[in-house]
């Protein structure tokens, strides 16, 4: 078998608010950087060490819109996705390069507006097209009851 894959899954915290850009004709593409932590006991001191990355996370058209309205510093948001390289030419005349993951799927695990994890986790498709939701309509959603519906199957 020939084939390949381009995958990447993310637990993490956001950095900072999203940050979105519009171009002609409606799209619009959103940006943010999101924390992972990495936590071990130092078995020579035992000292316990945190280790930080950061990820450039990258969503676009309506996932970038519903991700600006709900998400803000601090969240924590599940996002899966595919890495992708790019490079431009800085002021300078320097090469830059950047590694960044485009999502094509995420879920909200807490928002700031409800101020604590968010019961069946809001999860959007980011190729969905017509999604259109109330502030409302997501708490809605949140709310459910039935245990049989987060089944994987």
């Amino acid at each position: 078998m020939s084939g390949t894959l381009n995958k990447v899954m993310l637990i993490g915290h956001l950095g900072d608010d999203v940050k979105i850009h519009y171009f002609e004709g409606g799209n619009c593409i959103g940006r943010f950087p999101i924390a992972t932590n990495e936590s071990y006991t130092n078995k020579q001191t035992g000292e316990k060490v945190t280790n930080t990355d950061w990820h450039n996370i990258v969503v676009r058209n309506k996932a970038a819109e519903i991700c600006e309205k709900y998400l803000s510093k601090g969240d924590k948001v599940y996002v899966e996705g595919r890495l992708k390289n790019r490079q431009w030419q800085a002021e300078d005349g320097t090469t830059k390069y950047t590694t960044e993951v485009h999502v094509q799927d995420f879920t909200f695990l807490s928002t700031k507006s409800d101020g604590s994890m968010v019961q069946g986790a809001q999860t959007m498709n980011s190729s969905a097209a017509d999604v259109t939701e109330s502030s409302q309509q997501m708490q809605a959603s949140n709310t459910h009851s039935d245990p049989s519906d987060d089944l994987p199957f």
